[in-house]
């Protein structure tokens, strides 16, 4: 695959086979970065469990304490009262069957979909055009339910959902390029303790395999795994 100059000008400023500490892989993403835009920043994680086992999977979501930067484009699907509490606590969108026919038109332009309980006799017929997307509501990730004033308040502030891949990877977007590194970092020890926390208990062997930060135009800089939980779990 060819890479863009830019790209393999930040290459060319890493260490074959390095692994660093995450104060330094940050510095580094800093002056790798393409400075033509505000890149998003995001972890990438290999975990040491098999997807297909349905007692190891890894899935959660955690709110990071300052954001991800995005202005997250939130629709909730409501009726009654629901509607009045979805507005007020800041939804860009809500409605059901007006909203429905605009998504079977094609339209998905929000970045998370909401739903109380008793809306999912409808909803689950967009489920071909929201799932692939990966904008249907889900109890486990916590778009499906009555508390639709928390729900809309943690999207809006920086609310991630993390899912292992068939091939035992997650990607969690972590901010902006322009964070402090404070702030990259905050948000990364909070996705951390969550993934962490998450281990299933029939995962055996080294759970976290291997940890890359990068940007949205940056070659992936690797992180020593190992130190990284260890300095993590002595806060």
């Amino acid at each position: 695959m060819k890479r863009g100059k830019k790209y393999n000008q930040g290459l060319e400023k890493l260490e074959a086979e390095k692994a660093y500490e995450f104060a330094e892989s940050l510095n580094l993403l800093k002056e790798i970065a393409n400075k033509n835009f505000d890149e998003t920043v995001e972890l990438h994680f290999r975990l040491g469990v098999d997807p297909k086992k349905a007692n190891q999977m890894v899935r959660g979501t955690v709110v990071l304490p300052n954001g991800t930067g995005k202005d997250v484009k939130v629709l909730v699907f409501a009726e009654g009262d629901k509607v009045d509490e979805a507005k007020n606590a800041g939804a860009d969108y809500v409605g059901m069957d007006d909203l429905a026919e605009k998504i079977q038109g094609g339209w998905t332009d929000f970045d998370v979909a909401i739903a109380s309980p008793n809306m999912m006799g409808k909803v689950g017929k967009l489920a071909r055009i929201l799932g692939p997307r990966r904008l249907m509501p889900n109890p486990k990730a916590g778009t499906i339910t009555n508390d639709i004033e928390k729900a809309v308040k943690e999207a809006k502030a920086g609310k991630v959902e993390y899912r292992i891949d068939k091939f035992s990877n997650i990607h969690v977007p972590l901010g902006k390029i322009s964070f402090e590194n404070k702030k990259l970092a905050e948000n990364a020890e909070v996705l951390m303790r969550a993934i962490l926390r998450d281990r299933p208990a029939s995962a055996k062997g080294r759970y976290i395999r291997n940890i890359t930060i990068c940007s949205t135009m940056s070659p992936g800089i690797k992180i020593d795994a190992v130190g990284y939980i260890k300095e993590i779990q002595a806060k």
